[in-house]
């Protein structure tokens, strides 16, 4: 599972970190077994130091001695049993080291209340997790993986390991995405990490209905189930979190051990169903979906259709307020457009732009030109790819009154655009030959607080720019 949650990630260090940071999506148990090489190495190191005088002479640096140390049962003065009942591994450790590298076994160890145990039973920290944080803490090197990254940032957060626990957050976010921003929303709150919840806000809010029918949505606790519902600017079809709800409570059947009848559903759901704003939906949707549900009683779906119908409404305990959701921003790359007799034609050829944003946001579709010889219908083939590969891409068709406004065209969900990458934009029009076209094109555009920065592509086969050309506008959520 969090394996799909989380991809793999290679992690760049800042200029002013110290630390060495690595990722893989390893299992847990490779982890372990990662460990437990190291373990082996060190402890082979220790009896090699025994025959020699002078072992650390072998080391040119304290880090590297240190490094030496994590794991090794050479000079150990403690010893952790780390791991619930039936799943522990005992762990070497060196009080000096450790009480340097926490505030947490510095009081352990020397404080006032410090008590002098040889071997210490850590029954709420996974082995790999807590390793991970003695590495960090003798090597100044910092190894996460997809699997045990929430464990690590527990472990970080219970011994107030500062830096490892930043480092843990700052993989979360690079890794986050809709499949795993409900997860992590959960997790964000639970470890108070305001920047990732804020973080996991943004992308189930743009994405909604991606994160809605994610997995990880299903792994939630009611808390954060109810906090997403009663969420004003999720940008999703209310059906399609009528749908989600109901997976969730699926579910939490399960978690409980009921059987996951409607009935049950409905038990579990408890009042977190009148969160789903059912009066909002297309009444279509609600006759064919939330009304056959079987989760609704007979008196609400009764009222619900009188609510959509009749002049003298019923009370209802839903709310029949629409979500505000999210308001599109558009980022218009030219200062002025034109059309000439002879331009601007298509002929099935590619239209394209290279773009860049600093901060992350999300790409709804693109405005286009259309015709500037009166109204015309046209079909445009548009695409989303980053380093030639393809993010998103969808045909659709669109209306051009003859004016010379821009057009929005948009792909089935939102596509989420890291900061400082390069991205291409492409279209393929067909239609009527002669349209708009942009000029005085701008290679930075600011909008709000999102800089946009543009560049020629090598797939932009019909005269498409910087300068001037088609796709004048990106449309996106920030």
């Amino acid at each position: 599972m969090a394996a799909e949650l989380f991809p793999t990630t290679k992690l760049v260090p800042s200029a002013s970190a110290s630390s060495t940071i690595t990722s893989t999506s390893t299992t847990s148990s490779s982890s372990i077994q990662q460990y437990q090489q190291q373990n082996l190495t060190n402890n082979n190191t220790s009896r090699a130091a025994q025959r020699c005088c002078n072992w650390q002479g072998l080391f040119p640096t304290i880090r590297e001695r240190n490094s030496v140390m994590f794991n090794n049962e050479m000079m150990a003065d403690v010893h952790f049993v780390v791991g619930p009942p039936g799943g522990t591994q005992r762990v070497p450790g060196h009080k000096y080291v450790l009480a340097v590298g926490s505030s947490v076994f510095h009081a352990m160890f020397y404080g006032e209340l410090a008590e002098d145990q040889e071997e210490i039973r850590i029954p709420d920290v996974e082995p790999p997790s807590f390793l991970a944080m003695l590495k960090y803490i003798y090597c100044d090197e910092i190894d996460l993986c997809a699997d045990t990254v929430l464990a690590t940032l527990y472990a970080a957060k219970k011994y107030i390991v500062p830096h490892l626990a930043r480092a843990c957050v700052n993989f979360l976010e690079t890794s986050l995405s809709a499949k795993n921003a409900c997860v992590l929303l959960s997790q964000s709150c639970l470890f108070e990490e305001p920047d990732l919840t804020q973080r996991c806000w943004e992308v189930i809010d743009a994405q909604a209905e991606l994160a809605l029918r994610s997995e990880g949505f299903c792994d939630i606790d009611t808390q954060t189930l109810d906090s997403i519902l009663r969420r004003e600017t999720l940008n999703a079809k209310e059906m399609v979190v009528f749908e989600a709800a109901l997976n969730w409570a699926e579910a939490e059947c399960q978690r409980q051990d009921l059987t996951p009848t409607i009935e049950n559903r409905r038990l579990v759901l408890g009042k977190s169903i009148y969160l789903i704003r059912v009066p909002t939906m297309v009444l279509e949707d609600f006759a064919n979906g939330a009304a056959q549900s079987g989760v609704l009683t007979l008196n609400e779906t009764n009222d619900i259709f009188l609510w959509y119908t009749a002049a003298n409404k019923p009370d209802l305990l839903f709310c029949t307020k629409p979500r505000k959701g999210l308001a599109p921003q558009r980022c218009h790359r030219f200062q002025s457009c034109a059309y000439r007799s002879n331009q601007w034609r298509y002929r099935g050829r590619c239209d394209s732009i290279q773009f860049a944003v600093d901060k992350r946001v999300f790409i709804a579709g693109f405005g286009l030109y259309g015709s500037s010889c009166g109204s015309a219908e046209y079909s445009a083939k548009i695409e989303l790819k980053r380093q030639g590969v393809s993010m998103a891409q969808k045909v659709i068709k669109y209306f051009s009154d003859g004016s010379s406004s821009t057009f929005p065209v948009s792909f089935d969900y939102p596509v989420q655009i890291e900061p400082d990458t390069f991205y291409t934009a492409s279209v393929v029009l067909d239609g009527n030959e002669l349209s708009y076209f942009g000029q005085e094109g701008m290679t930075e555009v600011q909008c709000g607080k999102v800089t946009f920065q543009f560049q020629c592509s090598s797939d932009s086969t019909n005269g498409t720019g910087v300068q001037g050309g088609q796709i004048p506008e990106l449309v996106f959520y920030a």
